[in-house]
């Protein structure tokens, strides 16, 4: 029987090492509302990270609700087509208005270029995307913010533990936001956090994921339910013990695919920045013109061959519905976006991925010569 193989998978330490922590909460009967695996994770991911403070959440995307309240967002923001939805679904929802910037097509970020542009009297703020850990042009974006007054929000969803020049790229901007999903670096089967540079401002986050409340009796704002209880707290507790090495191991898998793929006609491979320290979150490709098979004929062929992979980001954001009514959405405007969501695939990269596994990609990559049994627009 053929061996299914994910894009990503979490990094699961041994079972006996949770069970004392699952005791403890069990004994204490403090499940939720800032326990103290709650107040632990927080203090230890700041000593790991090298930031200041980390406010955690149930999930990433209530995060990111969350930081766009904080800091008071209103009218436009910046942000990238390029992304996993919740980017600009956190800005629907807190009735803001998307404008969409392209992205430069080496490092798949958004553009610094196409931002000034697009900044308006209504505009407010820039949300850019780390995009696969590699760190956006922060210098230049904070440059631009500075000259016009503007917040820069960054979703770091994908750049747990990721330095540039020795720094943590979390400490760019006013806030960024992780997401703890269960199929990143690190996780807390789902989970987030905002990380801030004051303590006043993780007062007031804190605020705001407890519906409000100051204290039993005084609510001061209108805040969300977005807590991270204890149980997930505990498991990032443990998943921190082993993450050096997890990403030893996704280092090893980075580096034979990039030895075993280099030479493949038509196969374009993400280049790191030589000032970057990253995490190998993910192993992105691109299927050029030249490659025998379409990007989504390989993606099928993949797929019959129990390997499934992901088309991140595809489709562009700025093409479902909800968001190609707006001006900036215009796909003249985002060519290198658009092009890039055509191209790109993710292959399976986790701690436990086999070398056996990852030749078997490799050689279908090589060959993608398959009989496709069911065309590959069908394939979801």
């Amino acid at each position: 029987m053929q061996k299914n193989v994910y894009v990503t998978s979490p990094l699961l330490p041994p079972l006996e090492e949770f069970i004392p922590y699952l005791k403890e909460i069990w004994e204490n009967k403090n499940l939720t509302n800032g326990g103290i695996f709650h107040q632990q994770l927080e203090a230890e991911l700041a000593r790991y990270l090298g930031v200041k403070h980390v406010c955690l959440f149930t999930n990433g995307t209530l995060a990111l609700l969350t930081a766009l309240q904080t800091i008071r967002i209103t009218g436009e923001v910046i942000t990238t087509p390029y992304s996993f939805v919740a980017t600009s679904h956190t800005l629907l929802w807190n009735e803001l208005t998307p404008v969409f910037a392209d992205i430069d097509p080496l490092t798949n970020n958004i553009n610094p270029d196409r931002i000034e542009e697009l900044i308006t009297p209504n505009t407010t703020a820039i949300m850019p995307v780390h995009c696969y850990g590699i760190p956006c042009d922060v210098d230049r974006i904070q440059k631009i913010a500075d000259i016009y007054g503007l917040k820069v929000i960054y979703d770091a969803a994908h750049a747990f533990g990721v330095k540039k020049d020795g720094t943590s790229i979390l400490n760019y901007g006013d806030l960024s936001v992780l997401s703890f999903h269960a199929t990143k670096v690190f996780n807390t089967f789902e989970g987030g956090a905002i990380i801030c540079h004051n303590e006043r401002t993780k007062q007031r986050i804190d605020y705001l994921k407890n519906f409000g409340f100051a204290d039993e009796t005084t609510v001061v704002a209108a805040g969300i339910n977005g807590k991270m209880n204890e149980v997930q707290a505990a498991f990032g507790l443990l998943q921190l013990q082993h993450i050096d090495e997890a990403f030893q191991k996704r280092l090893t898998l980075d580096s034979r695919y990039r030895e075993l793929l280099n030479a493949v006609p038509g196969i374009s491979i993400l280049t790191i920045p030589k000032n970057v320290d990253w995490n190998y979150a993910y192993f992105p490709i691109r299927v050029g013109a030249d490659y025998p098979v379409s990007r989504d004929e390989l993606y099928s062929v993949l797929k019959q061959n129990g390997i499934m992979s992901r088309r991140y980001f595809y489709p562009l954001i700025s093409n479902f519905p909800m968001y190609r009514g707006l001006p900036s959405a215009a796909k003249s405007l985002l060519p290198h976006a658009n092009y890039i969501a055509d191209e790109v695939i993710c292959l399976p990269i986790y701690p436990d991925l086999q070398v056996e596994d990852q030749h078997r990609i490799v050689e279908i990559i090589k060959s993608p010569s398959v009989t496709l049994d069911i065309p590959f627009d069908k394939v979801s």
